[in-house]
């Protein structure tokens, strides 16, 4: 994402951040969480030293993590950021600015930027594995309403792999 009107309204995907002229991506000061998919995609593409790193951790309960981000790219102390998954959903579905422009993040062969969400319980625990799994068929349709509500991106299902 990045705000609009300096030099990236063209850009909607990370191919196209990727096509900029060498001399204007050499000069971006890109935000992004420290040891994710995105800190991963700089290195990749030789430009670890333009990202500005953020932590995803937040003191404040109040505060959403992509907050500071937001703040630090309207005041143009950042030029882009690279946010992914639920902060990225909820950053879309909440920040509804026209000074902002969302492109999508790629995933590339042995990077990718969309997982799958699991859970698990310890070996050996099949009453406690049961009930996790009877609660999540249960409440499936609710836990979906609310993670569409936060703008969770969701991406389909892998095929199972682990045993019952």
């Amino acid at each position: 994402m990045f705000p609009k009107g300096k030099g990236l309204d063209h850009v909607r995907t990370s191919d196209d951040l990727l096509a900029l002229p060498a001399e204007k991506l050499r000069t971006l000061r890109i935000g992004l969480y420290d040891r994710s998919p995105g800190s991963q995609w700089l290195a990749r593409h030789d430009l670890v030293d333009r990202g500005v790193p953020y932590s995803i951790m937040q003191p404040d309960p109040e505060q959403y993590p992509g907050q500071i981000i937001e703040r630090d790219l309207a005041s143009g102390k950042i030029d882009a950021a690279i946010v992914w998954g639920p902060i990225a959903g909820f950053f879309a579905r909440r920040v509804r600015s026209p000074q902002l422009q969302l492109a999508s993040m790629r995933s590339e062969p042995g990077l990718p930027f969309d997982y799958s969400i699991a859970m698990g319980v310890r070996y050996g625990e099949p009453k406690w594995k049961q009930l996790v799994e009877g609660l999540l068929a249960k409440h499936h349709d609710e836990i979906l309403a609310i993670l569409r509500e936060f703008g969770v991106p969701l991406v389909a299902a892998p095929a199972a792999t682990a045993a019952k």
